[in-house]
């Protein structure tokens, strides 16, 4: 059709059909544009959530999960990620903010705008602004400065709102204690293990049992959703022999990456840590500086610096004779490092003093500043551009293979009429591994929310380029119990076997709890008990892995209050434990993080704060959704 309009360019006919065409789209996209600008969504508290608000929302939304999603992005996303309600929900938050902001009389000024523009990071160059950074990254992310300003300004007025709301809020330090010492103590139990595999010998399941244990447990047994894929991949290899490369892009990929082939100054070195805290008294460190300056003396003297390092060292490079390797400036404490680069090789600092405590360094290696020449990276210079060429060789290849096929095409015969042989994997579900492929949840995220016969973009990954297509599809689905027999009376029999143990598991408690002694009892019984090491509340516990509400018993026992109210289950059995001992926190370990703890545990309260802050404003407000989402 182009073609002929083409040929008959002047022709009156020609040109009339071209004035019902702009007709048409004057009148219909003009209308819908015009409608769209005038959809009222939702009134909150009486204000209006424009069509134009909620589009701009939506559209935001839906590009920032491009960007993240790159070529594995598919429309049908957009359903999985239920975008249309969460562009609505922002909005509506943002409306309630904005109201409350007003009530209290916060506002946010254009020159307070102007200066957090001007102080973001990315609109820098050498710590100054320079607007046409500004504007060529709004042009590239596809935002106009009103619109960018907005969204600061929105910030900002919520900033200002935290601000007004958490100005009374504080974090003690009993409270930063609290939390340090239930992150930290240990405690250590003991156990006695109930193997359901030693009750199963005993047990049988009748059909009556079976059937009964698949009715009460039919949706362990579902069938999840699965697809088969087929798939053609373009290897950026195969275009290698087509890449010419020239000494002009040779020279401009040195200058470019020139960081890359230079070398900074560099140390090897050792050191011996004597910790002492920064609060410390004087007492205090006169005696660690006292220990340091004996050990500093046997290091002089010739003595081995890495066993002096393994025998003294406090710090986490003991068991390493205090190895800290290579490293340049910008990687160590400020003092450490300008000492540690003022040494000559084999020479021992005297005692240097940071954050951490006293230090020895010694230095074993000096690595001078370099740059390689062109001429020592050309190979490499030379792969990298094949590589990169074949790449965009590759990609475009398959570009070129999506822009040609038809809508329905099969892949099997489009890829064989292009030179190309598509490959097949078996069925798979959401949860595993594509066969022959790998990749990442992003990937089987996207594949799994295309239709049969559905076709992806071009994706890119493990430096190979793929066209895939869902080849057939199989819904979730429950089965017939004669589909899963063996395993459901398999399942049946654990089931009554965990039982047995956990029933074993209760009696032996009632023993204990009336007064029988742990090693007598364990004894009559034939039983080994066993010892933990110390845990802590984030760790799991050894040899059983970590179980929540055994964690929180554990730690709630004490010597006068030893055995828990209840056993404990879980894929290795059922568990009676005996509390044993308890661990404190390290004082000085809590000195050196608490400001750490104060502030993260600052952070949870404000959060959790300002969430149930806005859940109350919502609960509170007048919400109509004037636009249903469909």
């Amino acid at each position: 059709m182009l073609s002929l309009m083409r040929k008959h360019a002047k022709s009156w006919l020609i040109k009339f059909l071209i004035f019902i065409i702009a007709i048409v789209f004057i009148f219909y996209f003009g209308y819908s544009f015009t409608a769209r600008r005038g959809l009222k969504m939702a009134y909150v508290n009486g204000d209006l959530i424009s069509g134009m608000e909620y589009d701009k929302t939506y559209r935001d939304l839906l590009e920032a999960l491009q960007k993240q999603y790159k070529d594995m992005w598919n429309d049908n996303l957009i359903k999985t990620f239920d975008l249309k309600n969460r562009a609505l929900e922002g909005l509506i938050s943002q409306k309630l903010i904005s109201q409350e902001a007003r009530r209290l009389g916060l506002d946010v000024t254009e020159e307070e705008v102007q200066k957090a523009i001007m102080n973001y990071p990315a609109f820098q160059v050498n710590g100054q602004f320079v607007i046409g950074r500004y504007r060529s990254l709004l042009n590239y992310n596809r935002m106009k400065p009103e619109d960018f300003e907005a969204s600061i300004s929105q910030d900002l007025l919520e900033e200002k709102l935290k601000q007004f709301l958490f100005a009374f809020m504080e974090v003690t330090g009993q409270e930063v204690l609290e939390h340090y010492t239930f992150a930290n103590e240990k405690i250590k139990i003991r156990f006695v293990q109930f193997k359901p595999d030693d009750f199963k010998k005993s047990l049988k399941a009748d059909q009556a049992a079976t059937e009964a244990f698949f009715n009460d447990h039919k949706e362990a047994y579902r069938v999840p959703e699965k697809i088969k894929i087929a798939y053609v991949v373009i290897n950026p290899e195969a275009f290698s022999d087509q890449v010419k490369i020239t000494d002009l892009e040779i020279n401009e990929y040195y200058e470019y990456h020139i960081d890359t082939f230079s070398q900074p100054n560099e140390v090897k070195a050792r050191h011996i840590l004597f910790k002492l805290n920064q609060y410390a008294t004087k007492a205090e460190e006169k005696g660690v500086r006292e220990k340091a300056e004996k050990v500093l003396e046997e290091a002089r003297s010739g003595k081995d610096f890495s066993a002096l390092a393994e025998k003294y060292s406090e710090g986490p490079t003991k068991s390493k004779g205090g190895d800290l390797g290579y490293f340049s400036r910008g990687r160590m404490v400020k003092t450490f490092e300008d000492i540690a680069f003022k040494l000559k090789k084999g020479e021992i600092s005297d005692l240097v003093r940071t954050r951490f405590g006293y230090h020895i360094i010694k230095v074993e290696d000096v690595k001078k500043a370099e740059t390689k020449t062109l001429d020592e990276v050309r190979d490499q210079i030379v792969e990298a551009l094949i590589k990169s060429a074949s790449a965009e060789l590759a990609h475009e290849k398959g570009l070129t293979l999506i822009d040609q096929m038809p809508y329905d095409a099969d892949l099997d015969q489009y890829a064989s009429g292009h030179g190309y042989k598509a490959k097949h994997t078996g069925f798979f579900t959401q949860d595993q591994s594509i066969p022959d492929i790998g990749g990442d949840e992003k990937l089987r995220q996207s594949l799994f929310s295309l239709d049969k016969k559905n076709i992806s973009e071009v994706i890119e990954l493990k430096d190979k380029f793929y066209i895939f297509q869902v080849f057939d599809k199989k819904a979730s689905y429950l089965p017939e119990m004669a589909e899963v027999a063996l395993k459901v009376k398999e399942d049946a029999i654990a089931h009554l076997a965990a039982r047995e143990a956990k029933a074993a598991a209760q009696a032996y408690l009632v023993e204990l709890q009336a007064g029988k002694s742990w090693d007598e009892l364990a004894k009559d019984r034939n039983f080994m008990p066993k010892e933990t090491e110390f845990f802590s509340r984030r760790e799991p516990i050894p040899e059983i892995g970590y179980e929540p509400l055994m964690h929180e018993t554990a730690f709630g026992l004490n010597d006068r209050k030893r055995y828990a109210d209840t056993v404990f289950e879980n894929d290795k059995g059922a568990f009676v434990i005996r509390w044993e001992a308890k661990k404190g926190i390290d004082q000085v370990k809590y000195e050196e993080e608490k400001e750490k703890y104060r502030f993260s545990l600052m952070l949870a309260k404000q959060r959790l704060a300002f969430k149930n802050w806005i859940e109350n404003l919502r609960k509170n407000a007048d919400i109509e959704i004037v636009t249903p989402l469909t």
